[in-house]
């Protein structure tokens, strides 16, 4: 039902359970505070990412059962030279604006990506997610070897594949790397990709336009060298990355995501 309504309906309504939720978690309000305040930011100055999270949940319903929406891009030139060479292209996103969108509008214009995504704990969800995550042109795998290979398989291919680089991962399988000046646990597979098949890196996020009148897909070149073979430089390299695309739009940014947690294993550096 949610599916149906016009995109700027549901994006007021997000704004005000982004709101609601601000202030009803203490919790949830300090991390949000904390994260932004470690990247040198005031309420006052990203006083938006608060409605713009609240957005991310209303809007899901429409990308994932409703009509299409209004897309613009910027930098499409990037992806039309990186497939005129014939090499896989491994997109980076980080938890920015409307990630969701990204691989859909891909799809739909280019052609085929695997997108790597974290299986729900509850099985009603998880079977919900994995159902409407795979259309046309679009195949999700989970954070397992198996996903992995298949990442692999669609690179060699010349394929895309998309991961957001800033979750993170489970214990054993990232390294700490520095994110705005703290450390950070950070998954390795995303330079592991890059290196391994010799694909194109991209940096891309999914703008929200204002008044609910759809998004625009901003892509950024790789512009940090070549991608080092040591894990835990490499993982700053791509944090570093991540850290360039949020302060394009620090008002879009997840602030609330638990980005520094700490797997129970992983002894903090």
């Amino acid at each position: 039902m949610l599916a149906l309504l016009p995109l700027p309906l549901l994006h007021a309504l997000g704004a005000a359970l982004g709101w609601l939720s601000f202030i009803a978690s203490s919790g949830y309000r300090r991390r949000f505070l904390d994260n932004a305040a470690q990247a040198g930011y005031r309420l006052g100055q990203i006083r938006a990412a608060v409605s713009e999270a609240g957005k991310l949940i209303a809007e899901s319903p429409r990308l994932w059962f409703g009509a299409p929406v209004a897309i613009e891009w910027d930098g499409a030139e990037l992806i039309s030279a990186a497939r005129a060479q014939g090499r896989g292209i491994v997109f980076l996103t980080p938890h920015l604006g409307c990630f969701e969108i990204t691989a859909q509008a891909y799809a739909a214009r280019f052609g085929r990506i695997t997108v790597l995504y974290r299986p729900a704990r509850k099985p009603w969800l998880r079977e919900l997610v994995d159902t409407v995550r795979s259309r046309a042109n679009l195949a999700s795998v989970p954070t397992t070897l198996a996903g992995v290979r298949q990442m692999l398989k669609a690179l060699r291919a010349g394929e895309a594949v998309g991961l957001l680089p800033d979750q993170v991962p489970p214990e054993g399988l990232g390294v700490w790397a520095p994110l705005f000046g703290r450390p950070a646990y950070t998954m390795t597979l995303s330079a592991r990709l890059a290196t391994q098949t010799g694909a194109t890196v991209l940096l891309a996020w999914g703008e929200r336009l204002a008044r609910g009148r759809g998004f625009c897909v901003h892509l950024r070149p790789w512009n940090r060298g070549e991608i080092a073979s040591d894990g835990g430089v490499a993982a700053a390299q791509v944090n570093d990355a991540m850290e360039a695309l949020i302060r394009e739009c620090p008002q879009q940014y997840l602030w609330g995501y638990a980005r520094y947690k700490q797997p129970r294993q992983e002894a903090l550096p």
